[in-house]
């Protein structure tokens, strides 16, 4: 069998907004987050065994960070040749 080559993409970074000492806590706020529908939101265990806790994270939906990250872009080119146009 050949291995595949597939190459994936990362999307924007998670952060963390919360940090609850039991699962329902975190549930509950996470809960409270996904109202938003730009945002992916995740609870995730984190901590050690002596001292466990769940994050509640949060991030952009890769989909729409493409999106915007487009539209900077375009403007940054436009901005940049109207600035060339003008030294002329």
């Amino acid at each position: 069998m050949e291995p595949n080559n597939t190459v994936i993409e990362e999307g924007p970074p998670w952060s963390t907004v919360a940090r609850f000492a039991t699962f329902d806590q975190a549930d509950k706020k996470r809960w409270e987050l996904t109202e938003d529908k730009e945002l992916q939101v995740k609870v995730h265990y984190q901590g050690t065994e002596s001292s466990p806790y769940f994050a509640v994270k949060t991030r952009v939906d890769p989909n729409l960070a493409a999106a915007t990250l487009k539209k900077e872009e375009k403007a940054r080119r436009k901005k940049r040749l109207q600035k060339k146009r003008r030294k002329k």
